[in-house]
């Protein structure tokens, strides 16, 4: 069965259609202005150059990093066969909550295209230090090197300092690197979907960094098709119909131009095809892609949770899906209890009531559900208590978080779980 399944794909190159693919230029399609100008910036490089700062920003899935990376790639192989060492260090700020967090990401990024030891520790130690060791490595391994910054607008961790964003320190201290620190030339490339980015650095940063904007607008239904036929490649002869192009487009086009979800819907596509036994990939696929794609989109930011935030979460939406039939509600005051007998089956550290509350007020930012604040009256001395109300089923949350290996041992306590539950129920009288 193993070997039957690896022969039959409707896929030829299956990469093409990885939306974070580093693909060639003849792929590139409607951004002709912005590879111009990205290429007229990088090329300094060749004449061992500092190239400038640069800041890419427009809505996700336009192309920013798909055309910054491609051009440097042929950048650096164009430098390095000239025994020039050019590199690019990237990271994605949507995870990173603190300056020094970012700080750590760029020595470990620099240290393993190098080949070298990270060097510093990544708790315990000072952001400085972290700065000292990301130059050593820069000094030591390159002659010229482009800080790429992706979602650069997401890193708001505050420095103890100030009261500006961690992104403002991490550019001022990035931009004059090659003026204070270090002896090789340093740029930074900041991409953002803000287009207001610059408005939020303060005068220090804005000062020192002084990109040239590279601006990208949404993609239309037409560039979408070109750029999906453009990877039609990656499937075997004939394994697309005539219709999933123009449709995958489509629903791509009403998601604001995103040639990323383009991409990842034509893909998903041919997943189904290749899980249902088909060689050939139909609108019927393409429709039942994007009905996974919906359900993922909105829970994406659930799997990223810490353990401690997934507990909470899982408690509260227990609470919610074994109350009374068809419920989407949960009391907080019912919910806490049941979060503590959560973390005593997972050895987990418990936390108070109060981090409870924010960690699952927290998950409402993220379109899971709301809350209401509510008074107990003459109940139980009286005081107020959260009442959350899931936008969704909270079972199929459930099943989502459980896709976590620790949380996936809940799942063979439901019995107690639901006694807990109703025992806290009956407690709060709620029933």
């Amino acid at each position: 069965m193993i070997e039957q399944a690896g022969e039959e794909s409707v896929f030829r190159n299956r990469n093409l259609v990885e939306p974070d693919t580093i693909i060639d230029r003849d792929r590139i399609v409607g951004r002709d202005d912005q590879l111009r100008t990205v290429v007229s910036n990088l090329r300094k490089v060749l004449n061992e150059n500092r190239p400038p700062n640069l800041l890419l920003y427009g809505p996700a899935g336009t192309g920013k990093s798909l055309i910054f990376d491609a051009v440097a790639r042929q950048i650096r192989d164009i430098s390095k066969n000239r025994g020039y060492e050019f590199g690019t260090l990237r990271i994605n700020c949507q995870n990173l909550r603190s300056l020094d967090e970012a700080v750590y990401a760029l020595v470990r990024e620099a240290a393993h295209d190098l080949n070298e030891e990270i060097g510093v520790a990544r708790h315990g130690v000072s952001t400085s230090t972290k700065y000292d060791r990301l130059y050593d490595l820069l000094d030591e391994g390159y002659d010229s090197v482009v800080f790429v910054l992706d979602e650069i607008d997401l890193l708001l961790g505050r420095r103890s300092s100030s009261s500006e964003p961690a992104y403002s320190d991490l550019i001022y201290q990035l931009s004059r690197a090659s003026i204070e620190s270090i002896d090789i030339q340093v740029s930074v490339a900041a991409l953002t979907n803000d287009p207001e980015f610059m408005n939020n650095l303060d005068a220090r940063a804005e000062s020192s960094f002084n990109p040239r904007d590279i601006p990208f607008s949404d993609y239309d239904a037409n560039q979408l098709q070109e750029i999906l036929r453009n990877r039609e490649d990656a499937f075997i002869q004939d394994a697309l119909s005539e219709d999933v192009i123009p449709l995958t487009s489509a629903f791509a086009a009403q998601s604001h131009g995103d040639a990323r979800k383009a991409i990842d819907l034509l893909r998903k596509a041919g997943d189904v095809a290749n899980e249902n036994g088909d060689l050939t990939v139909t609108e019927n696929h393409v429709r039942e892609a994007q009905e996974d794609v919906e359900t993922d989109r909105s829970l994406k930011l659930v799997e990223g949770l810490t353990t401690q935030k997934k507990i909470s979460l899982y408690a509260t939406a227990a609470v919610a899906e074994f109350g009374k039939s068809g419920s989407t509600t949960a009391s907080s005051r019912v919910a806490f209890p049941v979060y503590q007998f959560l973390t005593d089956v997972l050895d987990a550290d418990g936390r108070t009531r109060e981090t409870f509350n924010n960690y699952v007020r927290e998950v409402g930012t993220y379109g899971q559900l709301d809350h209401e604040r509510k008074s107990l009256g003459g109940k139980q001395g009286g005081g107020m208590y959260l009442m959350y109300e899931f936008k969704r089923d909270p079972g199929e949350i459930k099943k989502r978080l459980e896709q976590d290996e620790r949380i996936a041992d809940l799942s063979h306590h439901e019995d107690g779980l639901k006694r807990v539950i109703q025992a806290q129920k009956r407690n709060f009288a709620e029933n």
